[in-house]
């Protein structure tokens, strides 16, 4: 991939991951369940990881700490569906 062309598609992805914060949101408002705010609030980390990742060009020593970004998303995610599935309880 050229030089040129990565904050481009940093830039798509991150428009997309906000898009997704936005309708997520949308729906915690109109439903108050918590699992879409988790996913809310994991694909804005994710939106800020990649618009990071777009305007900086990291040296090879710290791409690691962008995926710890990304580590902390996937962990609201599970959590998120931990919680919902915690609040349901034993079925009768």
């Amino acid at each position: 991939m050229s030089a040129e062309a990565y904050p481009m598609l940093m830039g798509a992805v991150a428009m997309a991951s906000s898009v997704a914060t936005l309708f997520f949101l949308r729906f915690w408002r109109q439903t108050g369940d918590q699992l879409f705010l988790f996913f809310a609030a994991a694909f804005a980390l994710d939106a800020v990881s990649r618009i990071a990742l777009g305007v900086s060009h990291p040296s090879e020593e710290l791409d690691p700490l962008f995926y710890l970004g990304r580590l902390v998303m996937f962990g609201l995610i599970i959590a998120g569906i931990i919680q919902k599935n915690r609040r349901r309880g034993p079925r009768s």
